[in-house]
């Protein structure tokens, strides 16, 4: 998987979402940030994206997708929108 396709997956879950993404190969931190998540646990939030990703993290051809799911409010008391670093 690339990141192309990732956030063309995530897109179609959360159309209004800022994503950011890190990573390569079958291994990928992604930020999502949408009002979407308000009142919605961090597990909540993270289920539908993973489930977006079944086939390909059961087969093997995503090993690890990191997911940080905030809504705008818990980034802005945080500072912002952390760059996503690559990952090692």
């Amino acid at each position: 998987m690339n990141e192309e396709e990732i956030v063309t997956r995530v897109r179609s879950l959360h159309p209004q979402a800022v994503i950011d993404i890190a990573g390569e190969d079958c291994s990928f931190e992604l930020y999502v940030v949408s009002e979407a998540f308000t009142g919605v646990s961090i597990l909540k939030r993270q289920q539908p994206i993973l489930a977006l990703f079944k086939e390909e993290i059961s087969n093997g051809t995503l090993h690890a997708l990191t997911i940080k799911a905030k809504t705008p409010a818990e980034l802005s008391s945080q500072g912002g929108l952390v760059q996503i670093q690559p990952l090692a």
